[in-house]
C-alpha cells in the first residue's frame, strides 16, 4: 500500500484476489425520516446528480494537494480480476479508475436513470459531461489517455436496484470476480435489516473466493442534492464489520477516515469514511 493520508486508521492491506459516489428546499426539500424501502426510493425522485457532484467532487473535497483530502487514496484502493461490477455508481467515476489497469472489463449500474444518463455523457465524450480530467491524473501513468482505456473497459451502464434479489433484474450477469460499491448501502437503505437485505443480494454476485470493495459514510444522517436533502442510515464501524461479516466474507482491511473540519462544507453531517476489501467465503 501507498502512503495513507494522516486521518485513516489501518489494518494491513492486501492486493490481489484469488485467480479465479450534496443548498437549502427552495432552497432544500426535507424528505421525512425513511421508514420503508418505497420511501427511501420516493426521496430519490429529486436527486440532482449535478448538485451531487459539485458539493463532492470539486474543490474543497477534490483537493489532490492536501493531505486530508481521501480522494487519492481512494483511486489506488483495488484488487485484480476480468469482470469487475460497480454498484450503485451514482454519477461518478472515479472509483473505477484504477479498474481500468487491473480488469478486462467493468459493467456500471445505478438506481437512477438520470445517474445512468450522466455517466453515458462521460462515456461518449459528450462536452456537457462533469469533468473527470484531475481525477484520471492521479495517480500518474505513462502511455494510451487513461481516459480512453476506462471508456473501452467499460461494457455497459446497467440499472440495478439493490432491495431486488437480482440486483441487476432483468439483465443477467455470471458471479464477477469483484464488486464495488461506494456511498450505496447505507444511502438506500430504511433500516439495518434492509442494509444487511441489500448486502446479501448484491453477495449473490461475486464469485466465491472474490472480492468485496466498498467505501461508504460513518455516522451520516442526511446528504444534500439539489433541491432535496436525503435521509442517510447512521452506521458506525463496529456495526460495518458485523454486517459485512455475516454476509458470508472475511475482512481482510478496514481503514477509517475522520473528516476534517476544513472539509465540513455543509453539504452533509458525515463523521468519517470507512474503506474495507472483504473477500467472500
Amino acid at each position: 500500500m501507498e502512503k495513507v493520508y494522516k486521518h485513516w486508521q489501518s489494518t494491513p492491506p492486501i492486493t490481489r484476489a484469488s485467480d479465479s459516489h450534496r443548498n437549502p428546499l427552495l432552497a432544500v426539500r426535507d424528505c421525512v425520516k425513511m421508514s420503508s424501502v418505497a420511501e427511501v426510493k420516493q426521496g430519490y425522485e429529486l436527486f440532482d446528480p449535478r448538485a451531487y457532484l459539485q458539493n463532492n467532487y470539486t474543490h474543497p473535497r477534490a483537493n489532490f494537494e492536501s493531505e486530508d483530502c481521501v480522494v487519492p487514496w481512494k483511486l489506488r484502493c483495488l484488487v485484480r480480476g476480468r469482470t469487475l461490477l460497480d454498484i450503485g455508481s451514482g454519477p461518478t467515476i472515479y472509483q473505477v479508475i484504477s479498474a481500468c489497469e487491473h480488469f478486462e472489463e467493468i459493467i456500471l449500474s445505478d438506481y437512477l436513470e438520470v445517474n445512468r444518463q450522466e455517466l453515458s455523457k462521460w462515456l461518449h465524450g459528450e462536452p456537457d459531461a462533469f469533468d473527470w480530467s484531475p481525477y484520471l491524473k492521479y495517480p500518474p501513468t505513462r502511455g494510451d489517455s487513461k481516459a480512453e482505456r476506462l471508456r473501452q473497459k467499460v461494457k455497459g451502464v446497467w440499472r440495478c436496484d439493490v432491495q431486488q434479489p437480482n440486483p441487476l433484474h432483468p439483465a443477467s450477469l455470471g458471479p464477477v470476480d469483484a464488486i464495488t460499491t461506494t456511498f450505496c448501502l447505507e444511502a438506500v437503505s430504511a433500516d439495518k435489516r434492509s442494509l444487511e437485505s441489500a448486502l446479501a443480494n448484491v453477495t449473490t454476485l461475486l464469485v466465491p473466493g472474490g472480492f468485496l470493495l466498498m467505501i461508504g459514510a460513518l455516522d451520516e444522517s442526511y446528504y444534500l442534492a439539489g433541491q432535496v436533502r436525503i435521509p442517510v442510515l447512521p452506521v458506525d464501524e463496529e456495526y460495518v464489520k458485523q454486517a459485512v461479516t455475516g454476509a458470508g466474507y472475511r475482512i481482510r482491511v478496514f481503514q477509517t477516515y475522520i473528516m476534517p473540519a476544513g472539509l465540513k462544507i455543509g453539504v452533509d453531517d458525515v463523521r468519517g469514511v470507512f474503506y474495507l476489501q472483504a473477500q467472500k467465503l
